[in-house]
């Protein structure tokens, strides 16, 4: 077997370190800039092949195109999504890795200390024979160590190589959504000062494209939707201070707050900080997208029986049922988007003079609905049914566990009251 060198090892360690902490970033710029220049050169090969049309063939060509814009960006929208649920996990086990590899140096080190330690007090104590027997030892519990630790190192390399990957794929994605948003939806109104207004306008798309799981034939979405957006930052560094959105009807203050912390993240590279406010415009009509399509499907599911509202800042869908009962159901990050199940959060009496819900009633009714088929849970209204029936049940055994008590007492007081008069 070949001899384990204990420098050999460090030195790797140094150098895995070395890969991890540096970050590349020529091969994202170049696939930017390849970009770039084949749709320039699409662009005037498509000038040159149309230019001629009649009014007629342009319209039905400009039709077909914003059919496959709309099929491109419901997919498109969906890998951002995957994405940002890939990049959390990135930065995450980038972390985790990194205090890995800084504890294999420390283990290496000590290691390394301990085994010549043992060696000096092996050769000052003992006579020349135990000496070598000894140091055969020795090196035998150093070579295990060094084992281990060599198979850790390489574990901590495979998983870097697949974080690396990630991460490139990453970059990729994001430079060609900068190029989308850049093409289309946004404008600049005005820049001055420490402020940037911003025209957005947000392309919904159509509800079969994103919403398989879900009923939406009386669903209908807006095509586009028009908003302006009132960036302020700070002075010279161009660094977030806060935003503004008109109108105001989608809360986006977890979005600011979000881009104000993603500035100064240590796992983020120079250029990645630098691009908070792109990412915050792209977030902020992603939420767009989300809001209309949760609306669309509440506006669709109330009926006679029930009643749905949405709040956008909790992300909660409160139902109003016939008998006097609110069900609050939380909604999970990227639903409809992304098929999440639905959660019951809680239940209210809406009704004043009825009776408030005891604690063990909700917890019973809580316990039965996370329970059910995970496919119900992800249908607003097969869930909101599954909840009524449920709990119509348990109020049935409610009734009977009151009613039969009550049986008993009268039966026992009726007793009571025939043994005193024969006395």
């Amino acid at each position: 077997m070949e001899t384990l060198d204990l420098e050999t090892i460090h030195r790797r360690i140094e150098e895995l370190s070395e890969t991890f902490q540096s970050s590349n970033e020529a091969e994202s710029h170049n696939e930017l800039r390849d970009f770039i220049l084949n749709l320039d050169s699409r662009i005037k090969q498509i000038d040159v092949e149309f230019g001629e049309l009649g009014n007629d063939e342009l319209d039905a060509y400009l039709e077909r195109s914003r059919e496959v814009f709309h099929s491109f960006q419901a997919e498109s929208l969906k890998i951002s999504e995957e994405v940002q649920l890939l990049q959390k996990t990135y930065t995450e086990d980038s972390i985790l890795l990194e205090r890995d590899l800084e504890g294999l140096k420390y283990s290496l080190e000590f290691t390394k200390s301990q085994a010549l330690g043992q060696l000096e007090t092996t050769l000052c104590d003992q006579s020349s024979t135990r000496s070598q027997g000894s140091l055969m030892t020795t090196h035998k519990d150093c070579n295990f160590e060094v084992l281990g630790l060599d198979h850790e190192i390489e574990i901590s390399k495979a998983t870097l190589g697949s974080l690396q990957h990630l991460h490139s794929l990453s970059k990729r994605i994001n430079a060609i959504e900068w190029i989308q948003d850049a093409m289309t939806g946004l404008k600049i109104i005005e820049f001055g000062g420490n402020c940037i207004r911003l025209s957005l306008t947000t392309f919904i798309p159509t509800l079969e494209d994103l919403l398989g799981s879900q009923k939406v034939e009386y669903a209908k979405a807006p095509f586009a939707l028009n908003h302006e957006l009132l960036i302020e930052v700070m002075d010279e560094t161009m660094e977030l201070k806060n935003a503004e959105l008109f109108p105001n009807d989608v809360f986006i203050g977890e979005i600011v707050d979000a881009a104000k912390l993603r500035q100064f993240s240590p796992s983020l590279s120079v250029s990645e900080t630098r691009s908070s406010i792109e990412w915050l415009v792209r977030q902020v009509q992603q939420r767009f997208i989300l809001c209309t399509l949760r609306r669309s499907l509440v506006k669709n599911a109330n009926n006679s029986r029930h009643s749905y509202e949405y709040f956008d800042k909790d992300e909660i869908i409160a139902v109003h049922m016939v008998g006097g009962i609110d069900v609050f159901i939380k909604i999970p990050q990227c639903w409809p988007i992304l098929d999440s199940a639905l959660k019951l959060f809680s239940l209210k009496s809406s009704d004043n003079c009825s009776k408030e819900i005891s604690l063990s009633f909700l917890c019973n009714v809580e316990e039965l609905v996370n329970s059910l088929d995970i496919q119900i849970q992800k249908n607003l209204t097969k869930f909101v049914s599954a909840i009524e029936e449920i709990l119509k049940q348990q109020m049935r055994s409610q009734i009977l566990s009151n009613t039969i008590p009550q049986r008993s007492l009268r039966i026992s007081t009726r007793f009571n009251v025939q043994m005193l008069h024969k006395s």
